[in-house]
């Protein structure tokens, strides 16, 4: 059943949750003599990580050695601690097992945990164990998750031929996960860490991992991830990504009106293309822009203006300019409210490029 969540099954993801109700059930009403066998109490920890109630494992634990053997012990303190929130007492504990003598399923299981509990000091250890989870579970939803995680590990650590390749891999199999929108959100998030004007060579494998994605569902992360770059200064990796959003806007007048915002906002702190970049600016349909992208535009009319007003200095302060929506920021006491609401949008972006991305 987890196995048709990860393909993007609904019906099974609502299925899950009355199958695991039962199964919390059944667990807790049987009789102690039940928990003598490790095999059993594995099927009792495995149950919990796969969503199941903690109480199983309370109950295992309340009645001591005389039902549960202290061999046993540890796994079910550390995934009780791990469900409950506690990652100090998890890890303390957790570490220590190796999930390489346990069953496959219930290996990848421990693997993932450890993974997650690991990864904020020693990525290298998270992205192993992820890899081990991949190969002990191929086609499950352990493996979905393991993906959809090393992704994110690998862009953390700038391995940008490992994050592409798996991106690509995630977007290829698994792109109708029930999951798969917390992918996108995360994706374009690590897309704005990568500053092409240093490394431009790496845009065509983007490009390349993006083309798994229908033609609007690319549009948008896209247009997303521009916007991004915009704020963080990234002016040329801005730009690049508003061309190929340009590039899949068609008829779509707000998509185009966007990415013509995103193209020219990125040139206005370039000599060569302040002219060019605030014609294009106040070319633009204002009634077609979200209130977020028209604050962006006031923005970067304010600062070409600003950028215009100093003879001789245009390429000093292009060099210094700090991101768009920053430097006009100090005089905008709304900004707070402004990027709630850019980040509002945002989201509801991200929620359309799911939806279509499961037609």
């Amino acid at each position: 059943m987890q196995d048709q969540i990860a393909l993007g099954s609904t019906e099974a993801h609502l299925g899950q949750r009355g199958l695991l109700g039962i199964l919390d059930d059944r667990f807790m009403n049987l009789p102690p003599e039940t928990w003598h066998s490790s095999r059993n109490v594995r099927a009792a920890v495995s149950l919990v990580l796969s969503g199941g109630k903690p109480d199983i494992l309370r109950k295992l634990l309340e009645q001591g050695s005389s039902v549960v053997s202290e061999t046993d012990r540890p796994l079910i303190e550390g995934a009780l601690a791990y469900v409950e929130g506690r990652e100090e007492a998890a890890q303390n504990v957790l570490a220590a097992l190796d999930p390489r003598v346990l069953p496959p399923t219930l290996g990848a299981q421990l693997a993932l945990v450890q993974s997650a509990l690991v990864v904020r000091k020693s990525a290298a250890k998270s992205d192993e164990l992820l890899d081990f989870v991949r190969l002990q579970a191929p086609g499950t939803l352990l493996e979905e998750a393991a993906l959809r995680r090393q992704v994110f590990v690998a862009s953390q650590t700038n391995d940008i031929g490992k994050f592409q390749s798996l991106a690509t891999d995630y977007l290829r199999r698994y792109r109708h996960s029930i999951y798969a929108g917390n992918f996108r959100q995360r994706l374009a998030s690590a897309l704005t860490r990568i500053d092409f004007g240093k490394e431009s060579a790496r845009f065509d494998g983007i490009v390349a991992m993006m083309s798994e994605l229908e033609p609007e569902a690319r549009r948008e992360l896209y247009l997303l991830a521009a916007r991004a770059s915009i704020e963080q200064g990234l002016t040329t990796s801005a730009r690049m990504m508003a061309d190929k959003a340009q590039e899949l806007a068609g008829q779509d007048k707000p998509s185009a009106a966007r990415a013509k915002l995103y193209q020219a906002a990125s040139a206005i702190t370039s000599p060569e293309g302040i002219n060019g970049a605030v014609g294009d600016l106040r070319s633009l349909d204002r009634s077609v822009l979200a209130a977020s992208d028209l604050t962006l535009l006031d923005s970067a009319l304010a600062m070409a203006s600003q950028i215009r007003t100093l003879p001789g200095m245009v390429a000093d302060q292009a060099k210094e300019a700090k991101p768009v929506v920053t430097k006009v920021a100090e005089s905008q006491p709304t900004q707070g409210l402004e990027q709630l609401q850019s980040l509002s949008r945002a989201r509801d972006a991200l929620s359309r490029v799911d939806q279509l991305i499961k037609k």
